[in-house]
């Protein structure tokens, strides 16, 4: 794993998002901040609607407006906020100097267009490649990701390629124009093993040649553990814990984090252990309740907690993380808020 630049090149604070519903306003994202450095690969994992995606649609101009409102925040890139830009000054970051592979590449991609208009679309827009540089510049980039035959591939439509040789596809069309961030949601969902494996060795490859940073959303821990170097665990919309990720693993600081991991299998324990899942369900995020958002599934709540939604605090050796309690200890923390 590539070590990163200690200067971050994106910085995102106190970022919130809000969306207006028939059953009210959901603050899907609230008060995120984070950072990312150069060569540096960054994991956000949550539960589905803990507001991952939704920090990096912000991020990139995408939240749909109405019913999608930025409330707050900043993330400042190249000494420019993102947040503050109109579309026309995005569409000169977006794809150019910040790319995101989406989801489902089968949605994502147009099935109109074949795999060469959609790649040459990219170039020419942003870098001013004619038909020509652009063709060759989508055969080398096919090539790139490990599609065999990429010159006669170009001529083929989204539904002629597998799920894996898709998000291939839009692997090479977010790194054509070999942009400084790459934010990567779910590359590896609905795949197989060894296609995820292949598709994670390639985004690993890439960044070790080119120094991209590589944004992360995902629900797997397995892959955070992989290819990560640091982790933000999201819950209700904010982020609950941030760890280097084999502190993360080795001694997690937050209920929810322990959780997560302790939900997972384990090669070195019994086969007749049941995992222990998270009881109950997330908050409604229209209707978030006082106190802690976590509290009425964690097994360390304390009184504290039913009045105190607590902020990320340190938690040791460079660590944060939003608990009033200490989970080794189980016993309450001395609390200092981080600014």
């Amino acid at each position: 794993m590539p070590k990163p630049n200690d200067a971050p090149i994106l910085e995102v604070d106190n970022l919130q998002v809000s969306f207006r519903t028939d059953d009210g306003i959901v603050r899907a994202v609230r008060g995120v901040s984070f950072d990312i450095r150069a060569g540096e690969t960054v994991g956000i994992v949550g539960e589905s609607g803990s507001g991952k995606s939704v920090t990096n649609l912000a991020l990139m101009g995408l939240v749909p407006k109405p019913p999608g409102r930025i409330d707050g925040g900043r993330a400042m890139y190249e000494g420019r906020d993102l947040l503050k830009m109109n579309e026309s000054q995005l569409r000169t970051i977006r794809g150019r100097k910040i790319a995101m592979i989406f989801q489902d590449p089968m949605t994502a991609l147009n099935p109109l267009m074949t795999i060469e208009q959609q790649l040459c679309e990219t170039t020419r827009l942003h870098l001013g490649l004619t038909q020509k540089q652009a063709r060759a510049r989508a055969v080398e980039m096919l090539e790139l990701v490990g599609i065999s035959s990429p010159a006669k591939r170009l001529r083929d439509y989204p539904h002629q390629f597998s799920g894996g040789m898709r998000q291939r596809v839009m692997i090479a069309m977010a790194l054509s124009c070999e942009p400084d961030v790459l934010i990567a949601d779910e590359p590896t969902t609905a795949l197989d093993v060894t296609i995820q494996a292949q598709i994670l060795d390639l985004l690993a490859d890439l960044q070790k040649r080119r120094g991209t940073s590589i944004l992360l959303i995902t629900h797997d821990l397995g892959v955070v553990a992989g290819v990560c170097h640091r982790v933000l665990v999201m819950y209700a919309g904010r982020v609950v814990e941030k760890a280097p990720v084999h502190d993360l693993f080795a001694s997690p600081k937050h209920p929810y984090t322990l959780g997560l991991l302790n939900s997972l299998p384990r090669f070195d324990q019994e086969q007749s252990k049941l995992l222990q899942a998270i009881p109950g369900q997330p908050p409604d995020l229209a209707r978030i309740p006082e106190g802690c958002s976590f509290r009425e599934r964690c097994p360390y709540s304390i009184e504290t907690c039913q009045t105190i939604d607590p902020p990320l605090a340190p938690s040791g050796d460079g660590r944060l993380a939003a608990c009033l309690v200490d989970v080794e200890t189980t016993t309450p923390r001395d609390y200092e808020v981080s600014k």
